[in-house]
């Protein structure tokens, strides 16, 4: 039997981070690297990425950035025929793009439903149609989507980002029925409230005041709180767990009154 140690372990893995110029995932992506994998570091911002792909460096670690509109699918599919070339397979998937607002639900338009639903989880689902495919093809792989707290029961405020999100909770738990006779395994990752860009705008004193006190450990968490969960369903560590929501809240789900 493997050590605990080498079932965590992710030596010889490659692992594709989308979002991973941003906070949690970025943080992922060096839990990633510090595991053994390579890392592909997936989206816009290069000076973000570079300050990523540094630290990683510095210890040791495997990892390039590549920039992609993960909106669309041409660009998704170079993206995998860019990430082949470049670490010559795919093991791990990372969907962590995501974008948010708090816009009241009557004045919510046409264009900013449009945008939350095309980032949050079009873009998504066309990840999971070329990356899953090819794990499908090759009869293994692990598919990591971000959901919300808010997929699993509506947040005030966020009426178009929690929509997306339960979807996205939905359609993973589809796929994992559907590809795990094929060796690919398909779970949500569920962040509490950690600060990030997507809520920033939300937090208000109130705001913040409110999510306190239905969090039993009274704090936000930290974006490297989140590597150990993301490493369980990375590594062979989580090798019977699929279709799950592994959630990472501090408590938030468990209060009541």
């Amino acid at each position: 039997m493997k050590t605990p140690a080498e079932l965590f372990s992710l030596k010889g893995k490659v692992a594709v981070v989308i979002g991973g110029t941003g906070e949690l995932c970025g943080a992922m992506a060096e839990g990633f690297a510090a595991a053994g994998a390579a890392v592909a570091i997936v989206g816009r911002d290069e000076a973000k990425a570079k300050a990523r792909l540094d630290k990683i460096a510095k210890v040791g670690g495997t990892a390039d950035f590549f920039s992609c509109d993960t909106t669309s699918k041409a660009g998704l599919k170079k993206l995998l025929a860019d990430v082949l070339a470049k670490f010559e397979g795919v093991d791990i998937l990372v969907n962590g793009a995501g974008v948010n607002s708090p816009t009241p639900f009557f004045d919510i338009t046409e264009e900013e439903f449009d945008k939350i639903i095309t980032v949050n989880l079009k873009g998504l689902v066309l990840a999971c149609q070329i990356f899953g495919k090819h794990m499908v093809e090759q009869k293994s792989g692990s598919i990591i989507n971000l959901g919300s707290v808010s997929g699993l029961n509506p947040l005030s405020r966020v009426f178009t980002y929690s929509t997306s999100k339960a979807a996205v909770h939905n359609l993973s738990k589809n796929l994992a029925r559907e590809w795990a006779t094929a060796g690919v395994r398909v779970n949500i990752l569920v962040p509490g409230f950690f600060p990030a860009e997507q809520n920033r705008k939300i937090l208000n004193p109130e705001r913040v005041a409110s999510i306190m006190a239905k969090t039993p450990m009274a704090r936000f968490g930290e974006a490297h709180e989140l590597v150990g969960a993301a490493l369980l369903l990375a590594s062979d560590m989580g090798s019977f767990i699929t279709g799950a929501e592994i959630v990472v809240d501090g408590g938030f789900g468990a209060m009541s009154i």
